[in-house]
């Protein structure tokens, strides 16, 4: 297995606004809050450094957080060089300088991401093998077998409701404009005007309305954006459980605690490939046909 992915884990602040959680700890930045006896961040940068494909790791955040998250580092079992690169005022621009020179397959995840799984990271490897972007999501019966109040808002598409895992990939520098949807901040779901910029009102139209599968749906924007983008649906839906308050940390914070947790990942991961079986050859069949033109 090759190390090849270069890793950018988003790690910044929304300009003057103070997190809750940050304060409730008493620390700067969310990402250095404890969890299980150690920062946040900590958790998803131990994930990344002992993946075999990953070859390089860039934090994007503050450059007044770098000081704090040098000591994080180095309380780190020895391991690929971990590199700060100061935030941008967006999301587009922030992972355009966290890439860097790096000409390979680019994955972007969270600073929250506790849960993240190295399984996952293969997942969207292997995606990245044939297109240009992927996104991971996670079923909405997936999320809700780990935890019953892992996640409350889903996509909804025709085949069910998916939920977002704050992990993407892209193939190469030429995908880079992929980020481009989400100049101007991160609230890129929430933001209307930017959703019809980048996915076009018909295509948004049909999203809205449940017309179209998720597979389909991912298909109307790699239309729209000119790039190849796969969905890759993953089963082990505590992939879509981040920190994001005070409830979700408490869940976090269970499912890592749970005794014999790799056993009871084990069992759900078994159960949700046989139900998901179907699902993938179905989404394998609808993206053979709707990438055709990108071949």
């Amino acid at each position: 297995m090759t190390r090849s992915l270069h890793v950018v884990v988003l790690a910044a602040q929304r300009r003057g606004v103070a997190n809750p959680l940050a304060e409730r700890f008493g620390v700067s930045h969310k990402c250095l809050i404890p969890l299980k006896g150690q920062p946040l961040i900590a958790h998803v940068l131990g994930t990344l450094r002992s993946h075999p494909r990953v070859a390089s790791i860039a934090i994007s955040v503050e450059p007044e957080a770098f000081a704090a998250i040098d000591d994080v580092v180095r309380l780190l079992p020895p391991g690929l060089p971990i590199e700060c690169v100061p935030a941008a005022d967006n999301l587009a621009d922030s992972v355009i300088a966290a890439a860097g020179d790096h000409g390979g397959p680019l994955v972007i995840t969270t600073a929250d991401h506790a849960l993240l799984d190295g399984r996952s990271l293969d997942a969207l490897a292997v995606a990245l093998q044939s297109h240009a972007a992927a996104i991971a999501m996670c079923p909405r019966e997936a999320v809700l077998a780990a935890h019953p109040q892992g996640q409350r808002r889903f996509y909804e598409f025709r085949d069910g409701g998916y939920s977002n895992c704050n992990l993407y990939g892209l193939a190469g520098r030429g995908a880079l404009e992929a980020a481009e949807i989400f100049r101007g901040g991160g609230q890129f779901a929430k933001n209307a005007a930017r959703i019809v910029s980048a996915f076009g009102i018909v295509n948004l139209l049909l999203l809205r309305f449940r017309i179209v599968s998720l597979s389909g749906g991912i298909a109307l924007i790699s239309r729209r954006m000119g790039l190849s983008i796969a969905p890759v649906v993953l089963e082990d839906g505590s992939q879509a459980i981040d920190v994001d308050n005070d409830r979700t940390y408490a869940i976090v914070e269970e499912l890592l605690d749970a005794p014999g947790r790799e056993a009871l990942h084990a069992e759900k991961q078994s159960r949700a490939v046989a139900a998901g079986t179907n699902r993938r050859r179905r989404i394998k069949q609808e993206l053979k046909v709707s990438t055709e033109s990108y071949v």
